[in-house]
């Protein structure tokens, strides 16, 4: 059983500000290896944490809530997020500051729960995966002034999202945006998600076939050179005979 990432209501405007943090998670940041997180495992195909990830999740964040009130303050925020990651304190605070969208100065376990399936996405490189498990709340977290369209501004903010430059970006425009209105309705969105996951399979589909002709030609070496060292040892034992 898997915890859903993220859901309307309550938490959209949380939601919303969570996925700003995408921003700063470029190529470069890694994860701690023996950090806490490493040993957390995030389903490759619904991009979401078990039960089991989860409540032990929560149990950690409780460690890291020392003053029990359910929240982490800015400094708790920084010492975690250091001990987990590559990013350095001005990187980390522009993220608290995202996650803290009601100015409290502390964030809940919500956000917590949502910046962790953000970070191990990142790590696993399953953007592709994520876009398009998560096509819906994204398409409404990207779209900013509630209009039900994304503009190009709204990619150029996030491409984080789909690792695309600018000339995949027109690209995107011309090839999904059918009204013609330099904007993605949801269902131009659920079309581009969907186009870029058959490219992701095709990629991971390219990359085994190429491991697996690497490993057929290696088979063949091998099996070539068991072959010339038996005909050599036969070779041998024949002279031997005739001697």
């Amino acid at each position: 059983m898997l915890v859903v990432f993220c859901t309307k209501g309550a938490l959209s405007k949380g939601c919303q500000e969570v996925t700003r943090a995408f921003t700063l998670m470029s190529a470069t940041m890694k994860l701690k290896q023996g950090s806490f997180l490493w040993y957390l495992y995030l389903d490759k195909l619904y991009c979401l944490l078990s039960v089991r990830n989860v409540k032990a999740l929560l149990e950690y964040f409780h460690l890291l809530d020392v003053h029990h009130n359910n929240t982490l303050n800015d400094v708790l925020f920084y010492h975690f997020l250091h001990h987990v990651t590559s990013w350095n304190r001005t990187q980390i605070m522009i993220v608290f500051n995202m996650l803290d969208w009601n100015a409290m100065g502390e964030i809940g376990f919500d956000q917590f729960y949502m910046l962790v399936c953000i970070l191990l996405a990142q790590q696993n490189h399953l953007e592709e995966q994520f876009i398009f498990r998560h096509s819906r709340p994204v398409f409404e977290l990207l779209d900013l002034d509630g209009e039900l369209r994304i503009g190009a501004e709204n990619f150029h903010m996030y491409n984080f999202l789909f690792n695309i430059k600018k000339q995949d970006l027109r690209e995107l425009y011309h090839d999904f945006d059918i009204t013609g209105d330099r904007r993605l309705n949801y269902k131009e969105f659920k079309l581009f998600t969907i186009f870029t996951m058959d490219k992701y399979q095709e990629r991971q589909k390219a990359e085994k076939d190429k491991d697996k002709g690497k490993k057929d030609l290696l088979k063949k070496k091998r099996l070539h050179h068991v072959n010339v060292s038996l005909k050599q040892f036969l070779g041998i034992n024949v002279s031997e005979s005739r001697l």
